[in-house]
């Protein structure tokens, strides 16, 4: 009778001995066999798991079990692919030594690889670490974050949904890093706040609330957010450093609103001229940011044009 081996493959990023049924049912009933002590193993003895040791390679390992009904082997953080790789291949070669099954233990819950974002963070600012993300603050990496948003916004309009993964991951990176630089609060905190501020924003999904339209979502979305922020003016919280043309936009959308209506400067200059042309577009439902870009692009297109053309004759 061949032996039953059990290739145990675990999550690193839940916390050790976190495990289904099924695999606490194959850990207590068998020997289980691991290459190195770690934090699941000491979860896993501390049960009273029955566990051993054993640093060798495949054919050692079919060695020591041989003749054992059955037999854990408990994958490490890795997975201990080339063990598996290993493995297999021998009882490929040889199927009667023994028979291998795949068992997942616990898998990775949505955004698990956060944690290995904020992991290798942690490293790269400590000590040892990067010595430019070491000596960087919040104001030599602003004009950063900037530009890797300008990246990302790049990716949406081109319509090019793997730069805009690549892209997001900078503008993360970029948050992730201003969290570990912090002093007095962490990327926990700054997580922990947004949970909060959702929750708090969205009634309607979280305490039962009517949803309603969306203009009457929005409405409470304004209503929750200037209970919290204490705010005088409905202005108050525009981000003033963003292009002017997206902030006379912002200005406008907030002032309509807020039901308030003031009337626009006279188009005797070219300043009160283009926050007409801003609220004209916005009136037509078009974002005036957008359609000046798109515009420059293509004046840069023909520019580019005119650079390829030949002397005149």
């Amino acid at each position: 009778m061949s032996t039953r081996i059990v290739l145990l493959v675990t999550s690193p990023r839940l916390p050790a001995g976190l495990l289904a049924a099924e695999a606490w049912d194959v850990l207590r009933a068998y020997p289980v066999f691991s290459a190195t002590e770690n934090e699941q193993t000491a979860a896993l003895r501390h049960q009273g798991v029955d566990l051993t040791i054993l640093d060798t390679d495949a054919q050692g390992f079919l060695d020591v079990v041989a003749g054992a009904p059955a037999v854990v082997w408990l994958a490490g953080a890795s997975g201990d692919q080339n063990f598996a790789r290993q493995l297999g291949l021998r009882l490929a070669r040889e199927p009667g030594l023994a028979e291998m099954e795949l068992m997942y233990g616990s898998w990775d819950p949505p955004g698990a690889r956060l944690l290995d974002v904020v992991a290798v963070m942690d490293r790269l600012v400590a000590p040892g670490g990067d010595p430019w993300k070491r000596e960087q603050t919040h104001q030599t990496l602003a004009l950063y974050l900037l530009e890797e948003s300008y990246e990302a916004y790049d990716a949406i309009s081109e319509g090019d949904p793997d730069a805009l993964r690549e892209e997001l991951g900078d503008v993360l990176l970029q948050v992730v890093l201003h969290a570990a630089l912090a002093e007095g609060w962490t990327v926990d905190d700054v997580a922990g706040t947004l949970v909060d501020k959702m929750i708090r924003r969205n009634p309607h999904v979280f305490a039962g609330e009517e949803a309603g339209t969306i203009e009457e979502i929005t409405a409470n979305w304004d209503r929750i957010k200037r209970e919290e922020k204490q705010r005088d003016s409905v202005l108050d919280g525009i981000a003033l450093s963003q292009p002017a043309l997206a902030l006379a936009a912002k200005i406008l959308q907030r002032a309509d609103r807020g039901g308030l209506d003031v009337p626009l400067p006279a188009p005797d200059g070219l300043g009160p001229a283009l926050l007409r042309a801003v609220a004209e577009a916005r009136t037509a439902g078009l974002d005036p940011e957008g359609e000046l870009r798109r515009a420059a692009l293509a004046h840069a297109e023909a520019v580019r044009a005119a650079e390829n053309v030949g002397p005149s004759e």
